[in-house]
C-alpha cells in the first residue's frame, strides 16, 4: 500500500530561494514549453525544471485539494531526452490553463521563482496551509532518478506530503492518482493491485468465452528497453499462462533505438532484435508503456501494422456486440484525430454506425470528448488509448448482470462487460491493458491477427516531419485539419491533394520541438511519397524550414 510522507504545514520562501538560486539553478537558457506530453527536451536541461515543477504539484494540489501525479519520461523519445508531465486528481492531464502556469514557472530566472510562486498564489486564491500530497513516479532512464530526486526537493521544501513509487509505468503512475483520490472505488493503490485487478477480469472473460476460430495466446512483445518489460514480466504471474507472452527488448539494449511502437508505427518495420516468422503475432509498446501496436509479416515477408485505427475499431465493434446481447441503451461513440486513416472512419461510421468525433492531436483532447458518451472509445493512430466509462453506465451495466429476472445472455454479455470495465485502465492510454483488452477479444471472435487486419483495408499512408525555425509559425483550426497561418500554406496543400484520388493532407506543429509533423494518405501506394514530397516542400518553403530541402521523386513524378 502506498503510504504518505512529510505532512504540510507551511513552507520557508527563503529556503526555496536559495535552493533555486544554489542547487537547482537555471542551465539551460532556451526555452522549454508544457505541450501536450508536458516538458519534454535534453535530460540535462531539466534539473531546475523538475525541481520547479515538485514545486507547482503542491500547489495544485492544495487548488484541487486532491493527491496530483508527477511522471518522469520522455515516453517514446531517445534516451538522451527526458521529461515530466503532472497528473490532476482523475488522471487526466494537467488542466490546460495550469500548462501556461507551467511553462512560466519553468523558464523565469532563478531569482525570480518566488515572486512567480506568490503570484500563482494569489491569482488562483490558494490556501498554502491546506494539506497537499503528490505521488512521483519515473521511468527506467538513467536520468530519471536525479531528476525525480530534483523534484522531491522541490515537494520537501514545500513540506508537502509525497509518495516516491520509483520506477513504473505512465498508465501505472495515473492509476494510483485516482486509486488514491477515490478511496479505492477504482482499485487498490498499490502495484499488487494494478496487477490483480486487470488480470483476474481478464482471466475471467477468457474463462467464459469458448475460442471456436484461430486465435492463439501466443505474443511476441517488443518492450522497447524500457521500464515495460520489467512491468510485463510481473504481469506473466498473475496471468498463470493465461496469456503465452515472449519478451523482447527487456533492457539489454538502448532504449527506443531502433524499437518500440513510435519506431513500428512510423517506419512501418519490424523492431530490432524480435524474430518475426509469417503470420506470428507480434506486439510492441514504446519506453513508458502508453503506447501499443501490432503487426506480423506474410509470406512474402511483406510488413503489416495493425495500429490504433485498428484497435478502437476491434474495441468498438466487440462492445457494441456486448450492448447489443445485453439489451443495454446506453451511448457507444468512438472518438480520433485527424492522424487517423480516412478509411477507418468510413468504415467506423458506415459499417459499424457508431458515432464518431474528430479532435485536435492529445490524449487529454481524446480523453475529454470520450467522456461525453456513456461508454468512450478512444486511440490515436500511434496505439495511445482506452475505453472510459461514465458512472451511470457502470452502475446500469452492474445492476442489468445481477438482474435474475433477465435472460441468461443478458446477463451474461453485462457480466462480461463488467469485467471489460476492470480490464481497461480508463485513466489513460495503458499498452498492457490494451493488450489485454485486444487479445481478449481476439480470443471471444477467434480470430488469428490476419483476419482482424482484414476486417477492412486502410488507405495508404505516411507521416514525415520537417525542421523549421520556430513551430509557432504554424497555426491550425478545424481540429488541426486546416492551416490558417502562414495562410499560403493550405491553399498550397489543397491543390497539392487535389492531384492524388482520396487525397489527404494536413500539418501540425510539434508539441514538444521545432518540427512540423506532416500526414498525407491517398489512393495509391505509388503516390504516397511523391504526395508527402510535394507538401514537405510547400512546409520547407513557406513556414520557415531548415536542413535538408526536400526532393520530389522524379519516378513518381505525374505526366
Amino acid at each position: 500500500m502506498l503510504e504518505l510522507q512529510n505532512e504540510i504545514k507551511s513552507f520557508d520562501f527563503s529556503f526555496i530561494n536559495n535552493l533555486a538560486k544554489n542547487k537547482h539553478k537555471k542551465a539551460y537558457q532556451g526555452i522549454v514549453q508544457y505541450g501536450t506530453a508536458g516538458f519534454r527536451t535534453r535530460a540535462t536541461s531539466l534539473d531546475h525544471v523538475l525541481f520547479r515543477m515538485g514545486l507547482l504539484t503542491v500547489l495544485r494540489s492544495q487548488v484541487k485539494k486532491a493527491t496530483i501525479g508527477l511522471m518522469i519520461t520522455a515516453s517514446h523519445n531517445l534516451e538522451i531526452d527526458n521529461g515530466v508531465k503532472v497528473v490532476d486528481p482523475n488522471g487526466e492531464m494537467l488542466e490546460t490553463s495550469w500548462e501556461i502556469i507551467a511553462t512560466k514557472l519553468a523558464n523565469v530566472e532563478d531569482d525570480k521563482v518566488i515572486s512567480i510562486l506568490q503570484e500563482i498564489i494569489k491569482e488562483q486564491n490558494i490556501d498554502t496551509s491546506l494539506s497537499a500530497s503528490v505521488i512521483i513516479g519515473r521511468d527506467t532512464r538513467s536520468s530519471s532518478l536525479n531528476l525525480s530526486q530534483a523534484a522531491v526537493s522541490g515537494i520537501k521544501a514545500m513540506n508537502s506530503k509525497f509518495i516516491d513509487v520509483g520506477v513504473v509505468t505512465t498508465p501505472q503512475l495515473h492509476y494510483f492518482v485516482v486509486s488514491m483520490n477515490k478511496n479505492r472505488d477504482y482499485g487498490i493503490p498499490a502495484l499488487e493491485g494494478y496487477y490483480k485487478k486487470i488480470s483476474e477480469a481478464y482471466k475471467k472473460i477468457i474463462e467464459t468465452t469458448i475460442n471456436n476460430g484461430k486465435y492463439s495466446n501466443k505474443v511476441q512483445l517488443d518492450a522497447a528497453n524500457g521500464v515495460g518489460a520489467l512491468a510485463i514480466k510481473e504481469l506473466k504471474k498473475y496471468l498463470n499462462g493465461a496469456l503465452n507472452i515472449e519478451i523482447y527488448n527487456s533492457g539489454e539494449g538502448q532504449l527506443n533505438y531502433m524499437c518500440g511502437a513510435d519506431y513500428v508505427k512510423q517506419k512501418k518495420i519490424s523492431p530490432l532484435n524480435i524474430p518475426i516468422n509469417p503470420y506470428v503475432k507480434c506486439v510492441s509498446i514504446d519506453g513508458d508503456a502508453d503506447r501499443i501496436v501490432y503487426y506480423y509479416i506474410d509470406k512474402y515477408n511483406q510488413f503489416h501494422l495493425l495500429d490504433g485505427d485498428r484497435i478502437a475499431i476491434l474495441v468498438a465493434d466487440y462492445l457494441k456486440e456486448l450492448l447489443q446481447q445485453s439489451h443495454l441503451n446506453l451511448q457507444l461513440g468512438l472518438v480520433q484525430t485527424a492522424y487517423a486513416n480516412g478509411n477507418s472512419t468510413v468504415y467506423i461510421s458506415d459499417t459499424l454506425n457508431i458515432p464518431v468525433a474528430c479532435v485536435r492531436t492529445g490524449v487529454k483532447y481524446l480523453h475529454h470528448k470520450a467522456l461525453e458518451f456513456d461508454i468512450g472509445v478512444y486511440f490515436e493512430s500511434n496505439g495511445h488509448g482506452t475505453v472510459v466509462f461514465n458512472e451511470s453506465a457502470i452502475n446500469t451495466i452492474y445492476m442489468t448482470a445481477n438482474n435474475n429476472s433477465l435472460s441468461s445472455i443478458q446477463r451474461k454479455a453485462a457480466q462480461t462487460l463488467s469485467y471489460v470495465i476492470d480490464v481497461v485502465n480508463q485513466t489513460v492510454g495503458d499498452a498492457i491493458s490494451d493488450m489485454l483488452l485486444v487479445e481478449l477479444i481476439l480470443h471471444a471472435k477467434g480470430w488469428d491477427i490476419v483476419t482482424w487486419k482484414k476486417s477492412y483495408s486502410d488507405l495508404p499512408n505516411k507521416q514525415v516531419k520537417i525542421e523549421v525555425q520556430d513551430r509557432n509559425a504554424i497555426i491550425t483550426t478545424n481540429e488541426e485539419r486546416c492551416c490558417i497561418k502562414p495562410k499560403e500554406l493550405q491553399k498550397e496543400i489543397d491543390k497539392i491533394v487535389t492531384k492524388y484520388e482520396k487525397g489527404r493532407s494536413f500539418v501540425r506543429s510539434s508539441g514538444t520541438e521545432d518540427v512540423v509533423r506532416i500526414y498525407v494518405e491517398c489512393e495509391n501506394d505509388s503516390d504516397i511519397d511523391k504526395m508527402a514530397a510535394e507538401v514537405s516542400l510547400a512546409v520547407y518553403e513557406l513556414a520557415g524550414g531548415i536542413g535538408i530541402k526536400p526532393i520530389i521523386p522524379e519516378s513518381n513524378k505525374q505526366i
